[in-house]
């Protein structure tokens, strides 16, 4: 088996890492996920949830315990990443992506092609050039 690609989008916050941590708990909120109440933070303590993660994993931002932002990040197995500047630009020259931008690099395959098993990536999403949300997308650990 391979692991499996995904998507979504969450709210936009000026703090990229705010905004991830938001999506999260969106993504708890919706009650698919069995988390018993317990925060994000509790759930990745917990080595029953770190199994089940890097065994198969939800296929959403609840993937991943932390955030890379900037230059010099590489992808990592549990760590969602903001793409650079310059590779936005790979895809969208302006640099400021549309929701159909992105869903065009997707489709094309651009966006997944150098992502690992439990590896996820993001970025700002923009309408009218004003950011408005943010695209995840990852592969699952199974």
């Amino acid at each position: 088996m391979g692991g499996d690609n995904w998507t979504t989008t969450g709210p936009y916050q000026q703090n990229i890492a705010a905004a991830f941590r938001q999506a999260q708990e969106q993504e708890l909120a919706n009650g698919i996920h069995d988390h018993t109440g317990r925060t994000i933070d509790e759930l990745w303590e917990d080595p029953d949830w770190r199994e089940y993660i890097f065994t198969g994993g939800t296929g959403s931002t609840l993937d991943f315990f932390e955030l890379l932002t900037g230059e010099g990040h590489e992808n990592e197995p549990g760590k969602m990443r903001l793409l650079t500047d310059a590779e936005v630009k790979a895809w969208a020259p302006d640099g400021k992506p549309t929701y159909g931008d992105w869903i065009d690099a997707l489709t094309d395959g651009d966006l997944f092609g150098d992502l690992d098993r439990a590896c996820g990536n993001c970025t700002v999403l923009y309408r009218n050039g004003q950011p408005t949300e943010i695209g995840y997308w990852g592969v699952t650990a199974d």
